[in-house]
């Protein structure tokens, strides 16, 4: 009877010990100080948290702004929610957890003060629905695209796209009639312009977000510090 007892509290605080670690992973998460990883990851207490639902743009991601310029717009996002988190003191954060990703981090739905986090970056443009997973931010995406919040106000490429190696069309079109000459920039960091009789000339793009140019004439090409192809 005595070695019945003993092993029916050893059961009986098993079951306790791992109760407690589903309760930790997969139900109420305590409150906890908070590191921003990106637009859509962030770190409490050592664990990392994917936002639920949500889809911000990678941190080497790029955009294009109301009047089509280039910026930062995973960087961008970033600092979006730094600043969010960081209004508050103490910067505390409430999570409660659904699961785990592919990569093993917690999903999670969090808080801030009353501030629900990822409905927050949403609304606000700096993340989208992710609707493989969920469809629960669809109104707040409608609404950040309706009144042309965050990268709403311009053009973007979905981060889910953006990480299958889809981007934005930068190619550059010439700037006059009979600026036909290509000044493109090669891997080595090499300026090096084209003639439209050269070899390359015409598998050769021109990218903004590159720093390459039209040039008019040879003269021009040479005066901004681009040699002439050898072919």
């Amino acid at each position: 009877m005595k070695y019945f007892k003993q092993n029916f509290k050893a059961m009986l605080y098993n079951l306790l010990v791992l109760f407690s670690l589903y309760e930790g992973v997969f139900g109420h998460q305590a409150f906890a100080k908070v590191r921003v990883i990106d637009g859509d990851t962030i770190k409490l207490e050592g664990k990392l948290v994917r936002l639920s639902g949500i889809d911000a743009p990678e941190k080497s991601q790029i955009c294009l702004n109301e009047i089509k310029k280039t910026y930062p717009c995973g960087r961008v996002a970033t600092d979006q929610l730094v600043r969010l988190l960081f209004k508050f003191k103490p910067n505390i954060v409430k999570c409660d957890y659904t699961g785990l990703d592919r990569y093993g981090r917690l999903i999670g739905n969090c808080s801030i003060g009353e501030i629900f986090i990822n409905s927050w970056m949403v609304k606000n443009g700096w993340a989208m629905a992710y609707v493989r997973y969920s469809d629960r931010f669809i109104g707040e995406e409608l609404q950040a695209k309706l009144e042309k919040r965050g990268m709403w106000t311009g053009r973007f490429i979905e981060p889910w796209k953006w990480r299958k190696g889809v981007r934005l069309n930068l190619e550059d079109k010439p700037l006059a009639e009979g600026c036909l000459i290509k000044g493109n920039i090669s891997s080595r960091g090499e300026k090096i312009y084209h003639l439209p009789s050269g070899q390359h000339y015409h598998e050769t793009k021109i990218s903004k977000f590159k720093g390459e140019k039209w040039f008019c004439s040879e003269y021009e090409a040479k005066t901004a510090g681009w040699r002439k192809s050898k072919k």
